[in-house]
């Protein structure tokens, strides 16, 4: 670990090591193994990320502790930590992160995943290591405090005027002078492909979502994906982030979906409303298998103390099988 990384996370730590014919061995493994049967569980355990609260605005949820509060007297089943509104509080401690997993466990709410930030959409190979750099930093922050899975994004371009104007153009941005989306590509892959060592050591499995940049589309999220080949990066699937044709680009990424996470829009949404149908939504995932957590990204302007408990109700019943 590098000195800039062992900053990053305020400690020390030695992470084990996986001896190199070990580690292909599990990982052809793990590629021969079937989807996972459908399962006793008639019901998919629903998660709260704090998104929902913080919104990038809430300054009271800055503090996790009350979102993990929130998740437990609502009734959530687990939360899925968005680290961007932990990094903009405070300079975090060893003590204060382990004071939060102490926290989740008393509520008997595991922290099943983690939403970070980053991008490699620059030619400048320098500022495309920072971002390796800082997300391997992400990544053994997430094994330290315990969380199976991680949110990763390709970045964009940045050459819309601010993210309001990105939502206005419905996620479409053009690239930067002199270059194309397929100029990027190679820069994303290869930028992965030096994370997923890491990931692999720190058993956290990176799930690119379907965002905006090269993340825009299906297509463009499992070029990427498929061409690292790597059990430890996966797909997060956002069930608001295709505005046009959601349910067939979705079920494109039902196969190698290790999170979902759910949009709601109770009192109309910040950017955009969708009606999406997640009974539907539901019959795909099952179709392909899914058995992991629905995370619930509330992105409505209705008060989170009436919206919440109706987005949870929502997604019970969707996703409650027979129901």
């Amino acid at each position: 670990m590098n000195k800039s990384r062992r900053s990053f996370l305020g400690w020390a730590g030695v992470l084990p090591l996986v001896p190199l014919a070990q580690a292909r061995g599990a990982r052809a493994a793990e590629s021969a193994e079937q989807p996972p049967s459908p399962g006793a569980r008639g019901t998919y355990p629903i998660a709260l990320s704090s998104y929902s609260l913080w919104r990038f605005r809430n300054d009271e949820f800055r503090d996790f502790d009350k979102c993990l509060d929130v998740a437990d007297e609502m009734g959530f089943d687990g939360v899925e930590l968005l680290l961007y509104q932990l990094q903009q509080n405070e300079l975090l401690s060893h003590s204060k992160l382990m004071s939060y997993k102490r926290r989740a466990l008393a509520l008997g709410l595991p922290l099943i995943g983690m939403s970070t930030h980053q991008g490699f959409l620059y030619p400048d190979r320098e500022r495309r290591q920072q971002n390796i750099d800082r997300t391997i930093g992400q990544i053994e922050l997430a094994y330290k405090l315990g969380i199976p899975t991680m949110r990763i994004n390709t970045g964009r371009w940045e050459t819309s005027e601010s993210f309001d104007a990105l939502m206005a153009n419905r996620g479409v941005e053009p690239p930067l002078e002199g270059y194309s989306d397929e100029d990027a590509y190679p820069w994303v892959i290869e930028a992965l492909g030096a994370c997923v060592e890491t990931a692999e050591k720190c058993g956290v499995v990176l799930g690119l979502e379907n965002h905006w940049g090269l993340g825009l589309t299906p297509e463009g999220l499992l070029r990427i994906v498929n061409a690292v080949d790597s059990p430890w990066l996966q797909i997060t699937t956002d069930t608001g982030n295709f505005l046009e044709d959601p349910y067939e680009r979705l079920e494109q990424l039902a196969p190698q979906t290790i999170l979902v996470q759910a949009k709601t829009y109770y009192g109309g949404g910040q950017w955009y409303t969708l009606d999406l149908d997640y009974p539907r939504i539901a019959s795909i995932l099952r179709k392909h298998r899914y058995r992991g957590y629905i995370s619930l990204e509330f992105e409505g302007m209705e008060d989170y103390r009436t919206a919440i408990p109706k987005s949870l109700e929502l997604l019970r019943q969707a996703f409650t099988r027979g129901s």
